[in-house]
């Protein structure tokens, strides 16, 4: 408690995930999952829950309800068709009549009725999960199903567009019928987007395969749990061309920082593996803790030796606004920092996280060429998505990195992903979907900027 500075059960189980818990005497490997566990059951039975926990779930029912009923149409409706962070129930739409609906799931031992109406069916799973149903015949379906995967707002603004349709085959043909281009599920929020697309035309929003590296993982040089070579193998094997080790500065000593002359020799380390992989290219970073004064954990020699620098908040998080501003824009200012690292320091369901300007933030990194995280793990997904739209405006680059502590967590850029497509972030204003040439000639310009400046 005291080392860790851990004082809710979510900052617990995100300790676990980075492999720290076991770092004490007492706790082991086994230890550590058997926390894990626990700590996800009492979760599942609060009410509301992490996209990523919820989302093979609800596929999983999904499949089901297909299977069930073969001759009707059946779809994902409510936030996990909007790809919000926080899924408080699963909802699905099915093109026929509630009474159906009730008949063909009554068997069904793992949901449990809970009440019906006219229009929807609401059950239980055995696990506590509520599951929403809705019943649209075939001439409401497409209708009720824009609705259900609409904000309130959006729909309302939405509604009162007149159509030139009546009967509509697919989602697209809704939107044609008002003139609208098609507007996905995941930016069916702030009705001002309709005029947005209208005057836009186009949606150009990130893909997962327009990733082309990872970057921000951690080895078990620090809390990682694999060797550098395993992840860069990994790394490759997923059809990706670099890999940007960032293991955690000297302060963060509960995560095993990294001293100046670990430093040194992972460096060496590296340069081997980069002889062995070429083309292939391992980049030399660190997650560098920003002390309380706002100052970096080494000096300017020992930050002059990475590629690149991801700069964090890890320690004294209870903060007023003030004081994290202060704090956060002389790091943004120091000429080594390339990425600010995850903006608030928050952990979904479980911490809020340090109080920011968030304009004041990003005016700061625009000012400084400073690249700023969308931290896609799951429990952090940070920056919000809601604040990107303004960093793009000022032309700030956003950087979805997986902060990975193992080789699965690899795969957690696809909720980066997810988040960074509700912001309309292309390609081109990714970090990590540049190619291995265009992220090195960015490194150099920013590092030449930077020392013009100096």
């Amino acid at each position: 408690w005291k080392e860790m500075q851990i004082e809710t059960v979510g900052e617990l189980l995100y300790a676990c995930k980075e492999n720290r818990l076991k770092l004490y005497k007492g706790f082991g490997e086994k230890t550590q999952q058997n926390v894990i566990a626990s700590i996800e059951f009492y979760f599942a039975h609060k009410g509301s829950h992490l996209y990523a926990t919820i989302l093979p779930i609800s596929n999983k029912i999904h499949s089901l309800l297909i299977e069930l009923f073969k001759e009707s149409k059946v779809a994902i409706a409510g936030n996990v068709a909007r790809q919000l962070e926080i899924v408080h129930q699963l909802e699905y739409i099915i093109d026929t009549t509630i009474d159906t609906i009730e008949k063909r799931i009554h068997h069904l031992d793992f949901l449990q009725i809970k009440k019906t109406s006219t229009t929807q069916i609401e059950l239980n799973t055995t696990e506590g999960l509520t599951v929403v149903i809705y019943g649209a015949p075939s001439n409401h379906f497409i209708p009720t199903l824009i609705q259900k995967t609409s904000s309130d707002e959006f729909w309302s603004a939405l509604d009162q567009i007149k159509s030139t349709e009546i009967s509509y085959v697919d989602e697209e043909s809704f939107f044609e019928g008002k003139k609208i281009p098609f507007i996905p599920p995941y930016l069916r929020e702030d009705p001002l987007i309709i005029e947005k697309i209208k005057t836009k035309g186009t949606i150009d929003t990130i893909t997962n395969q327009d990733i082309k590296g990872i970057i921000h993982c951690h080895s078990n040089w620090s809390d990682g749990a694999n060797t550098i070579e395993e992840i860069a193998r990994k790394t490759q094997s997923m059809g990706l061309e670099y890999l940007v080790i960032s293991d955690h500065s000297k302060a963060a000593f509960y995560a095993q920082g990294l001293s100046e002359e670990k430093i040194l020799a992972q460096h060496q380390y590296i340069d081997t593996l980069n002889d062995q992989l070429y083309p292939f290219k391992i980049f030399k970073s660190i997650e560098c803790d920003i002390l309380s004064d706002g100052n970096l954990d080494y000096n300017d020699a020992v930050l002059s030796q990475f590629d690149l620098v991801i700069a964090s908040v890890h320690s004294n998080l209870k903060m007023s606004e003030e004081k994290a501003m202060t704090r956060l824009l002389k790091a943004i200012e120091n000429p080594f920092t390339t990425i600010l690292g995850h903006l608030t320091g928050r952990l979904l369901l479980s911490r809020p996280g340090y109080p920011v300007d968030h304009k004041k933030i990003i005016d700061a990194c625009a000012a400084n060429h400073v690249a700023i995280e969308l931290n896609a793990h799951p429990i952090r997904l940070d920056m919000d998505w809601r604040h990107i739209a303004y960093a793009l405006e000022k032309n700030v680059i956003i950087s979805i990195n997986p902060d990975a502590h193992e080789l699965s967590g690899l795969q957690d850029t696809q909720y980066g992903v997810l988040v960074a497509q509700k912001a309309m972030v292309a390609r081109s204003q990714n970090l990590s979907s540049f190619t291995l040439t265009e992220f090195e000639d960015y490194l150099q310009k920013i590092k030449l900027i930077k020392k013009i400046k100096m």
